[in-house]
């Protein structure tokens, strides 16, 4: 992970300076602020191997690439844009698509593109974007397709757009958590979510190599079993049923990967009801209706499966929390 702040440098160089950072990590490019007298900014680039994620904050800005800035040498790229806070527009190929937190947009590095982002209301003098790098060979979708999605918005609070940016979010706020080994496994994931959320808004996803349509079928899963971890009917069967999948194949998509539906299921409930036995405001509830509200209809169950995960009851678990 790299980490740059412009606070540390005198005023007068913040601006060349972001030039200059932006120039490398993305393209060379006109840029323009009404803050360029004193740019204070930050930049967190975690490389992942394939992909380049990038999380910026800035104060207003203009970002051009004009057709005279582009190089037949240039690294052929794709970029994700999602703002995390601000508001603006993004264009390319004569598409505009409004750039907002309800969306991701996409453009290609290599043709000409532009974008305006400011400060909201919600977060008065400042912009932050997440941004994803990702070269043309790396998706397996053909470049004239996607043309069809330059500057267009691509829903990232719904569908597969939720899980892709709940996964890119979760990498670039906390790559700490992640050790350098993780990365391949972070950057093949990352590529399958996206090939496959760009796959679904084409109508293409058939045509996606099998490996990639299983991870984004795996990821849908998973946040399927979080959503429902409450419902005490909840268990593989169901799982598959609700995907229209057999129980033998929901059981296949996982092999390999170190978990099955059910070991989800079990430890997601599980890690609620420590956090909720050590929630204060949960006080008031008895253990078992601590239990009761993560999915375990039994309070015997509960209390055996808490002692095997963490090496003490519920009850004891929730009292060192007091005490603590």
């Amino acid at each position: 992970m790299t980490s740059v702040d412009t606070a540390r440098l005198p005023p007068a160089e913040r601006f060349d300076f972001w030039q200059d950072l932006v120039a490398r990590q993305s393209s060379t490019a006109t840029i323009r602020s009404a803050h360029a007298d004193d740019f204070t900014a930050s930049a967190r680039v975690v490389d992942l191997g394939t992909i380049r994620l990038g999380v910026w904050r800035y104060p207003s800005l203009e970002f051009t690439r004009p057709a005279h800035l582009i190089d037949s040498g240039d690294p052929e790229l794709y970029q994700l844009a999602l703002p995390l806070s601000g508001r603006g527009v993004m264009t390319q190929q004569r598409h505009e698509t409004p750039l907002d937190p309800s969306a991701f947009a996409l453009v290609d590095t290599v043709r000409p593109h532009g974008s305006r982002l400011r400060p909201d209301g919600a977060t008065p003098g400042a912009v932050e974007t997440l941004t994803a790098l990702v070269p043309h060979r790396a998706l397996p979708l053909a470049p004239h397709r996607l043309a069809a999605l330059f500057a267009t918005g691509i829903p990232a609070r719904t569908g597969m757009g939720a899980l892709l940016a709940a996964f890119l979010r979760r990498i670039a706020a906390h790559p700490e958590q992640y050790a350098p080994a993780d990365a391949p496994h972070l950057d093949r994931v990352a590529l399958d979510l996206i090939a496959g959320t760009l796959a679904g808004l084409l109508d293409v996803e058939r045509e996606l190599p099998v490996d990639v349509r299983a991870t984004g079928l795996r990821a849908r899963v998973t946040a399927f079993v979080r959503r429902h971890l409450t419902d005490p009917d909840l268990s593989p069967a169901a799982v598959a049923a609700a995907h229209h999948l057999s129980v033998r194949s929901l059981h296949r998509l996982f092999e390999g990967t170190g978990t099955t539906v059910g070991e989800l299921i079990r430890t997601g409930r599980l890690e609620r009801a420590a956090r909720d036995l050590a929630d204060p405001r949960l006080r008031g509830l008895s253990v078992a209706q601590i239990g009761a509200r993560c999915g375990f209809a039994h309070p015997a169950h509960f209390s055996r499966a808490f002692r095997a995960a963490y090496g003490s009851s519920p009850r004891e678990h929730r009292e060192r929390a007091v005490r603590g």
